[in-house]
């Protein structure tokens, strides 16, 4: 099961469950629950509309939806961002519903040194930064991941 949610595109139980019928096993719907919360599975949308479940501790949602064509993985791509404001050592990144999880996943799997951790709720991020980390600095590393622009403000 971890080998088809790390390599394939899996957005359902019923997908799950279809797919490891084709590998010769069968499963019931209780069991395929109890283990993808025992794997600590999230579900994340694509861009697309769809969602798929993803390990964690993974860094293969990037190679899966580009292996899909689902995403260019550049700082354009579909994300859900909306904005980012700072304040201290705090930012404040906005997102489309349902966009936050999967985002504040990926910021916290760039293992930047800046970025101590996320908090992710439904449209809302909370990221930490390391004290010493400059608003400019912050920023340059949020451009490598979000789409701002040079022109975005700051507070």
């Amino acid at each position: 099961m971890v080998d088809l949610i790390r390599n394939q595109c899996i957005g359902s139980q019923e997908d799950l469950a279809a797919r490891l019928a084709e590998h010769g096993y069968k499963v019931t719907q209780a069991t395929l629950s109890r283990d993808l919360k025992m794997l600590k599975t999230t579900k994340v949308p694509t861009d697309r509309g769809t969602y798929m479940y993803i390990l964690p501790d993974s860094n293969t949602l990037k190679d899966k939806l580009l292996s899909k064509g689902a995403a260019d993985m550049s700082p354009n791509f579909q994300s859900g961002f909306i904005s980012l404001r700072l304040s201290g050592n705090i930012a404040v990144i906005k997102t489309r519903n349902g966009y936050a999880a999967g985002l504040a996943y990926d910021i916290d799997m760039s293992n930047a040194p800046e970025i101590l951790g996320t908090i992710p709720g439904s449209d809302t991020i909370l990221a930490v930064l390391d004290e010493n980390v400059s608003h400019e600095r912050a920023m340059e590393v949020f451009r490598k991941m979000l789409p701002i622009d040079r022109n975005h403000h700051y507070r």
